[in-house]
């Protein structure tokens, strides 16, 4: 009778924890990309500890009709990095692995998701 019992509420408390919503989760590292600034000169920009399972526009690239995309990705996370083409993560899509994914200068992107 025991057993039964407490295996009941090792059950009921394992589903009450895959039922409550977990916090918000942020990628560790770092995540590199060049742009292309005002004055036409190459810029780096980096994200530091980015969000998790949420889509992130590049500030410097959101608009397609004034801005080139990025390129050269360098993921130094340790999380995947899924960058797109274009803004709020739509376009084509590239996979980059964590903490030695990278992209060539052709990789283009406006937005990036990262995932486990």
């Amino acid at each position: 009778m025991r057993l039964r019992t407490t295996a009941v509420a090792a059950f009921g408390a394992l589903a009450l924890t895959l039922a409550v919503p977990g916090s918000a989760s942020a990628a560790t590292g770092e995540f590199q990309y060049t742009y292309t600034g005002l004055d036409g000169s190459p810029r780096t920009a980096v994200l530091e500890d980015p969000d998790s399972g949420e889509c992130i526009t590049l500030p410097e690239v959101a608009d397609p009709g004034s801005s080139s995309p990025a390129h050269s990705p360098r993921n130094r996370t340790d999380e995947y990095a899924l960058v797109f083409t274009e803004p709020d993560c739509t376009g084509d899509s590239f996979t980059l692995r964590p903490r030695t994914g990278y992209g060539s200068e052709r990789l283009k992107l406006r937005s990036v998701v990262f995932f486990r």
